[in-house]
């Protein structure tokens, strides 16, 4: 599978962007777990969002939660993640990864397999 993320942009704190990870391929997205990870400089990637296979479960991290919502779209092969209220603390690039074995979502980077070249967020206060 090849992903290609999209979405990122500069946007002041309390501003909402929605990325994008499209899924090209033999398999459509909802057979592979997706995940939506961040990174900043120095910093290991750190997890941000994740859907089971078949869309079946979300996981979110705790910095995340009640702001950010992961979907899929079956018809697109997409998969969104749309971010509100963001706050500078948000500010890294953001990759989304396939993990292309089992069903739930996994918090660890190095489960992911596959993944898209990344796209810039930035949040200024």
């Amino acid at each position: 599978v090849q992903l290609q993320a999209s979405g990122g942009g500069w946007v002041q704190a309390g501003g909402s962007l929605r990325l994008s990870c499209a899924a090209s391929g033999e398999r459509t997205f909802g057979t592979y777990v997706m995940g939506w990870f961040r990174q900043t400089p120095g910093k290991e990637r750190e997890f941000v969002a994740g859907l089971g296979r078949f869309g079946a479960s979300t996981d979110y991290a705790d910095s995340v939660k009640g702001r950010f919502t992961i979907s899929g779209s079956n018809a697109a092969n997409t998969v969104d993640l749309q971010m509100n209220n963001l706050k500078p603390g948000d500010t890294a690039v953001y990759y989304c990864g396939a993990k292309l074995r089992g069903f739930g979502v996994s918090r660890t980077d190095l489960e992911y397999t596959e993944w898209g070249q990344g796209t810039q967020v930035t949040v200024s206060s």
